[in-house]
């Protein structure tokens, strides 16, 4: 830990009162040092991870730590508070504050070095001797492993003794005093063991051990991940049992042997992410718990795990679960698993309308908007003739749109029941098809199929029946189910909303076409490839996906995509017309950006999004709205769903079209720059070099290092 924490990175009279002041203080720190790019840009990654958890520990302990992209390389910084700042602790404030910064791509040697701290934080004596310590390098000598705790010890006692004139007999005395306890504590042991050896007088063999293994992981997987598995095992020496743990952290995790886990009578965990191949502990007593119940209160919960063994209470064996479980949000809501199993099928949806949409288009610009009345090209195609393969590529095309509807219900049901519901869900989307209930329809089919199977696989059936169940029962039930619902109950009404959707689409003129515009610009914007983004373009992508779409759904998908590509291209011209308003490393992101944004991958601004949340996402979305409201005023049309630039020759009014891209990039980009420009610093709490001129300039925005 040599290179991770010196002297200069360690403040024993941190004045902060609050813990951002505390994190701002210490990363200044990391700042001077080279260690940290931006200052704003990594707290604001570490407000964010404590957003998910407050750090605060018991016994007086804060650990705020994140990883960030601003983080050249894994540092510590430390600061001891003589009044204490909340991190949220039960037991009130922290005055020992530890600052953990690791890089995004931190290696798992440096990530083990600062597990190994966490498992110190556990240490009574090694916080005592924190508190005690005088001298900065010292210190973090200490924190380093170099001292030992009761070395830091004395020579703090020492020091206090010779600044009071008494010489070194006051660390004689706590030494000497260290010394008799100990002495007394080995001789009250020893007699106590000869005591026992007294009264028995036929030895008996030992008892086997109760024995627990843990599982302990955490968000970030570098503090309280192992500061829990810590706490665990020294309770459970405490209690004579024996605890065995499996740290699931950032630097991974080297599974359990199976035949611990087997041998062991009881399971905890101790988590705030989802337990990976939970399923392995399966049919043991458990308790379940947030990581921080492993820290604070380890002595109950390996007694709650006793009591459970006793009573015979065991874990049901877990099942694989869905897709969506697998991923780790089986404990999540209803309504977020809904989302997750809309997003399952728009996923798979998407590269057919892609695939599809740009063959028709290059159809059409080949052949001409004429080319959808050509004949079968299995009936006649010429080898010579541009129209013949204009017609080829326009009927792939037509054939990969055909799967668009029952993918979408087909992968909906995947998400929610596994590959049981892919055949409800494909025969679903198909009759949505057929019924012309459209893309409301897929949706319908997808969730009911997703539904049906679900119930389905939870009756009782005799285990004969069992190997025939995946192949035969479930396809057999569940299509049939699925397809009476979507021809006799559900499916006219929603080919019905379906009409009167399209209908009122094509009808759009005027200020309400530009005012849809708009919202689909927010929209496109507001996540940058998240949910919201995807309902938009979804939304966009199913009024093409057929042979001969309406003026309307194609406004509505020019509009989308020139929405969409206003984020990374104002990102990128703004890091080249302000750069000094960005760090290095989104300077260079910006560059990127430019073809990111010209492509149509509005997940170019995600890093900049994600390090200034609050300026670049609403900057994005005013330029989205700009752009979506000119698009459909200025009448613009797109057959092809996907593309950018590229297909600028496929659109309706390419000129006015790329005017309304280049003024919601100018909005953006103008409105960024002066958000960020009237960013500040909190008062007193940002170092500040002097520029040539005499101003004083925020420490993130200059070259000169800051003063510690």
């Amino acid at each position: 830990m040599s290179d991770m924490i010196t002297a200069d990175l360690v403040d024993l009279d941190l004045s902060a009162d609050t813990k951002e002041a505390a994190a701002r203080s210490l990363a200044a720190r990391m700042v001077a040092q080279g260690r940290v790019t931006d200052l704003d840009g990594f707290l604001a990654d570490v407000a964010a991870r404590e957003a998910q958890m407050p750090t605060g520990l018991d016994g007086g302990i804060g650990i705020p730590h994140c990883r960030s992209e601003h983080v050249t390389e894994p540092t510590l910084a430390f600061g001891r508070s003589a009044t204490g700042i909340d991190f949220g602790a039960a037991d009130g404030p922290a005055d020992l504050i530890f600052l953990i910064a690791a890089p995004a791509g931190a290696d798992d040697a440096h990530l083990t070095i600062l597990s190994s701290l966490a498992r110190q934080l556990m240490n009574a004596e090694f916080t005592d001797a924190l508190r005690a310590v005088g001298d900065p390098a010292a210190a973090a000598a200490l924190i380093r492993g170099e001292e030992a705790p009761a070395v830091a010890a004395e020579g703090a006692a020492a020091r206090e003794g010779a600044s009071a004139g008494t010489g070194g007999s006051a660390g004689e005395g706590a030494s000497s005093g260290a010394t008799a306890g100990a002495s007394e504590s080995s001789v009250s042991v020893s007699a106590a063991a000869s005591a026992d050896t007294d009264t028995a007088t036929t030895p008996e063999p030992a008892a086997r051990p109760f024995r627990i293994v843990a599982v302990t992981s955490c968000p970030t997987g570098i503090a309280h991940t192992y500061m829990a598995a810590e706490s665990l095992e020294n309770a459970g020496r405490e209690a004579g049992v024996e605890v065995t743990v499996e740290t699931q952290g950032s630097a991974g995790f080297t599974r359990l042997d199976p035949a611990v886990i087997a041998a062991a009578d009881g399971v905890i965990f101790a988590h705030d992410v989802p337990v990976r191949e939970k399923d392995r502990f399966a049919g043991k007593p458990t308790v379940d718990v947030g990581v921080k119940a492993g820290i604070n209160r380890p002595a109950e919960l390996i007694t709650e795990v006793r009591g459970k063994a006793e009573r015979g209470e065991v874990t049901a064996a877990a099942a694989p679960g869905t897709p969506v479980e697998r991923a780790g949000d089986s404990s999540e809501g209803y309504g977020t698993k809904l989302r997750k199993w809309l997003m399952s099928g728009v996923s798979y949806m998407v590269p057919f309308v892609a695939a599809g949409g740009l063959l028709i288009a290059l159809g059409f610009a080949i052949g001409g908007y004429k080319i959808n009345k050509a004949p079968s090209v299995m009936d006649h195609f010429v080898w010579t003739q541009s129209d013949s393969w204009a017609a080829l590529l326009f009927q792939i095309g037509v054939v990969s749109f055909g799967f668009l509807v029952p993918v979408l219900a087909g992968y909906i049901a995947y998400g929610m029941a596994d590959r049981p519901g892919l055949v409800p869900g494909f025969v679903g989307g198909a009759i949505s098809v057929t019924i012309n209930a459209g893309f409301l329809g897929g949706l319908a089919a997808g969730l009911i199929a997703g539904g049906v199977v679900l119930s389905i696989q939870k009756v009782k059936i005799p285990p004969a029946v069992r190997g025939i169940m995946p192949v035969v029962v479930i396809p057999l039930i569940s299509s049939a189910i699925v397809g009476f619902l979507m021809f006799v109950v559900i499916g006219k009404p929603i080919a019905s909303a379906q009409k009167a959707l399209t209908d009122g689409l094509n009808g759009l003129t005027g200020t309400n076409a530009v005012l849809l515009g708009a919202l689909l610009g927010l929209m496109m914007c507001f996540d940058l490839g998240g949910p919201v983004n995807k309902v938009a373009y979804t939304f966009a992508t199913a009024g093409i996906a057929v042979a001969s779409p309406s003026d309307s759904a194609m406004k509505i998908m020019a509009a989308v995509m020139a929405a969409g590509m206003v984020p990374p291209l104002a990102m990128a011209l703004a890091t080249t017309v302000r750069g000094k308003l960005f760090t290095e490393t989104e300077r260079e992101n910006g560059k990127a950006a430019w073809v990111l944004g010209a492509s149509f991958i509005s997940e170019g601004a995600i890093p900049f999004a994600a390090a200034d949340p609050l300026r670049v996402i609403p900057s994005s979305m005013v330029g989205g709205a700009v752009t979506g409201a000119l698009s459909m005023a200025f009448g613009a049309t797109l057959r092809a769903p996907h593309g950018g630039i590229f297909v600028v020759p496929l659109i309706g009014n390419p000129f006015l079209y790329l005017i309304a891209i280049a003024a919601g990039v100018c909005v953006t980009t103008a409105l960024v720059v002066v958000l960020k420009g009237l960013r500040k610093p909190a008062p007193g709490s940002t170092p500040s070099t002097t520029t040539p001129g005499g101003a004083s300039a925020p420490a993130s925005e200059t070259k000169q290092p800051v003063a510690a």
